[in-house]
């Protein structure tokens, strides 16, 4: 009888035992696939990390201020070469209704594309949300994002942002839909593209009636921009009309907010950081001073250079 028994007792463990073994690999299985997945979300957004830590608009921007404005101004170079592939074009219409430049007595700093209420809108370039709010008596509903490339780009009058802010996003990615909210006499899409705050032609870099942008990079150059915007108008505006006055110094006043409006005035150049280098020995090679370094550029004395960035001068 005990022999019987114990027979009977080493059958169940061998059958137990398996079947708590997949139990418990089963209850496991979840675990592993989450952990997986935090894993995997951790090493996006340390890539992403790297990504801005070594683009252009890291060189560009002294600051990320969500929600706060439009444009963040800062100090605009003398000329800056954007890159333009991997772009999506904000929209799949091609009418654009109003040109960039002075309109009834006041500057647009963009263009406006015929759009319906509801229609998709995209991001143009890879780039983080840095702005969506409403403004009834502007933009209405308008989302900015920051791309890596250094351009900003705002998207006004959406009925719907379908974005947060600090939301990383993809060329193309649907960021809203279009409306007709905020001061506005139709639906449409209001397009900017600003650098350093300052907004620039789109025309310059897209064509919309034909869906695509000038080339693989453009060049913005302070001396010749006028005459360029002007030519990009006639080409890619509203029936090659140009109404004139395209306010590159118009945001002016902005750019004095920087905190040294004297050095906004004076041509501002850039100095790439070097092993070893200090402020001082940089403010002594360009005839400067710390101080001033640390006003333009909204640093500390005691900041760590990191070499291959940008300092202004």
């Amino acid at each position: 009888m005990r022999l019987k028994t114990f027979a009977l007792s080493a059958l169940f463990s061998l059958v137990v035992i398996p079947s708590f073994g997949q139990d418990l690999l089963a209850n496991q299985a979840p675990v592993d696939r989450k952990m997986k997945a935090v894993d995997t979300l951790m090493l996006q957004q340390l890539i992403q990390n790297e990504v801005w830590e070594s683009s252009p608009a890291a060189d560009l921007y002294d600051n990320w201020e969500n929600g706060e404005s439009v444009y963040v101004p800062t100090a605009l170079p003398d000329t800056f070469k954007v890159d333009l592939r991997g772009y999506h074009m904000p929209t799949t219409h091609t009418q654009v209704t109003s040109n960039f430049g002075a309109r009834w007595g006041r500057q647009h700093k963009g263009l406006d594309i015929k759009v319906y209420i509801g229609d998709p809108i995209y991001a143009a370039f890879d780039g983080k949300v840095r702005v969506v709010r409403n403004e009834p008596r502007g933009y209405g509903k308008y989302i900015v994002i920051r791309h890596t490339n250094g351009l900003e780009t705002t998207y006004g009058h959406l009925s719907k942002q379908l974005v947060r802010e600090g939301q990383d996003v993809r060329a193309g990615e649907t960021i809203g839909l279009g409306g007709n909210t905020g001061r506005s006499t139709g639906s449409h899409l209001h397009f900017e593209t600003r650098l350093c705050g300052v907004a620039l032609n789109p025309a310059l870099m897209f064509d919309f009636k034909n869906q695509d942008v000038v080339g693989d990079f453009w060049t913005f150059r302070r001396s010749t921009y006028n005459r360029e915007s002007s030519q990009a108008t006639r080409l890619r505006g509203t029936g090659g009309v140009y109404r004139g006055g395209d306010g590159l110094y118009a945001d002016a006043k902005a750019l004095a907010k920087s905190g040294s409006s004297k050095a906004s005035r004076q041509q501002v150049r850039n100095h790439k950081i070097k092993r070893g280098e200090t402020l001082s020995s940089i403010a002594k090679k360009h005839g400067t001073t710390v101080d001033a370094l640390c006003q333009l550029n909204r640093i500390k004395r005691n900041v760590k250079l990191k070499p291959g960035r940008v300092l202004r001068y």
